[in-house]
């Protein structure tokens, strides 16, 4: 930025989810995994779903079009309140960076509880947790962005039911 007077802002996400989701069986993320896996299992009348680790490590979940909400408002600030997130008076040398992200975190229990309950299958939910967890908790801070007036307005159980119509969309 100082280098060629450019007014650049770097923007880190959250984990995402959401319309055009990636739903493969076998190299998605956890929402359209579990999305995917309690939708075929509706389909078959499975009898439960087994999700790896013991759902206990927490993670944090930002709906796509929140993060495209979050970029249009940081790239319509006044001047006056975008300039000094450049960094460009500072000399700590680090990047002009944004954290976007909800502020909260959820258990991958209560999440699957929460897709399962969205996708409508009425079978059982079961942990294995012979499978690794993952680091037991990520979550952003993200009060710099919401002190300046802008936080996520689509709560998990609407994202999650636009992200499942999205995936019967595509996956007929």
């Amino acid at each position: 930025n100082r280098q060629y007077k450019t007014q650049y802002l770097a923007v880190m996400p959250t984990n995402l989810y959401g319309p055009g989701d990636n739903y493969h069986p076998e190299n998605s993320h956890v929402i359209p995994a579990l999305i995917r896996r309690f939708h075929e299992a509706k389909l078959a009348n499975a009898p439960c779903v087994t999700v790896w680790g013991s759902g206990t490590p927490k993670r944090e979940f930002l709906y796509s079009e929140d993060m495209a909400d979050a970029c249009v408002y940081l790239m319509n600030l006044p001047d006056e309140k975008f300039v000094p997130l450049l960094g460009q008076d500072r000399n700590d040398g680090l990047p002009p960076l944004m954290n976007i992200g909800v502020g909260h975190d959820l258990s991958i229990r209560e999440l699957a509880e929460t897709v399962k309950d969205v996708v409508g299958f009425e079978g059982t939910l079961e942990f294995d947790a012979s499978k690794p967890d993952g680091t037991p908790r990520k979550l952003m801070d993200v009060g710099r962005l919401n002190a300046m007036g802008w936080t996520a307005t689509t709560d998990m159980r609407s994202g999650l039911a636009a992200a499942y119509q999205d995936f019967l969309a595509a996956y007929k």
